[in-house]
């Protein structure tokens, strides 16, 4: 049997699938270590309690952190990846708040020792304008010396001759077997406004035979360091804790081995 379904957001459990190369417990693992280095709440990490992740999709690294105690919040602006992610902190046993929301404008009744956004989704904000709006929205949910981290794509993928990431993949989980292919040089970014319509899909297989494919284009913006440097300073609220290139504290955002822009901030 073969399914065809169109838009990969309102396909979680697909969009899963694509994703499970990374090493959540791994990155997490780096988050929780930059916050006891970079966290200035208490001047010490340990107080690190709660977190908000800002386009959460299916909360994987928010559900990671509820693992290891902390109170967490997952935002998104997709119905059904909200719905997914809240059915899956049931599952297994996790608190989890989701809230259903825009991550430019959003109002939560809380405040957050820690913010985090993974897989480059910042690339859905396209003006200069949404992201000052974004970082003034999380500015205003976190704890004075909280941190924002965000994940980002590196710049070497848009302005390298070889691009540090692979725009094609194969991987497994559980039985199902995906191919997925997200973007590539097929699809050439806009000079002017910095936006690619990436083509995307993802062909599952499963032990019984069933095919499942999602397509889409995904329109993705792309951010240098200097502009958002600049979004951090027209935004006000934070300073600039540190930029690594990898989850880890030894690959710094000029190394030839960087493959993400991971930036930490910390609100003022």
């Amino acid at each position: 049997m073969i399914a065809q379904v169109s838009g990969i957001y309102d396909e979680p459990e697909l969009y899963q699938l694509a994703c499970a190369y990374r090493d959540v417990p791994a990155e997490v693992g780096a988050v929780q270590g930059w916050c006891a280095r970079h966290w200035d709440g208490t001047g010490d990490g340990a107080g690190v309690r709660s977190v908000l992740e800002l386009a959460a999709g299916p909360a994987e690294h928010s559900l990671e952190l509820a693992r290891r105690g902390l109170r967490a919040t997952a935002l998104d602006r997709s119905r059904a990846m909200c719905t997914y992610a809240a059915s899956r902190a049931k599952a297994a046993g996790l608190a989890l708040d989701v809230v259903e929301a825009d991550m430019r404008d959003f109002s939560i009744p809380a405040r957050f020792d820690l913010a985090i956004t993974m897989l480059n989704s910042l690339c859905h904000l396209f003006t200069l304008d949404d992201m000052v709006a974004h970082l003034t929205a999380v500015a205003a949910h976190l704890v004075p010396g909280g941190l924002y981290i965000a994940e980002l794509a590196h710049p070497a993928d848009y302005l390298a001759p070889v691009p540090r990431t692979s725009s094609e993949w194969t991987v497994e989980q559980d039985g199902v077997r995906a191919e997925v292919r997200w973007g590539g040089h097929q699809d050439q970014i806009d000079p002017v406004s910095q936006i690619t319509a990436e083509h995307m899909s993802i062909t599952a297989h499963a032990a019984d035979g069933t095919i499942r494919t999602v397509t889409d284009v995904v329109p993705n913006r792309f951010w240098t360091a200097t502009e958002l440097t600049a979004a951090i300073r027209l935004a006000g609220g934070f300073a600039a804790a540190a930029r690594y290139g990898d989850f880890d504290d030894t690959t710094m955002l000029d190394d030839p081995a960087a493959w993400r822009m991971i930036l930490v901030l910390r609100r003022g």
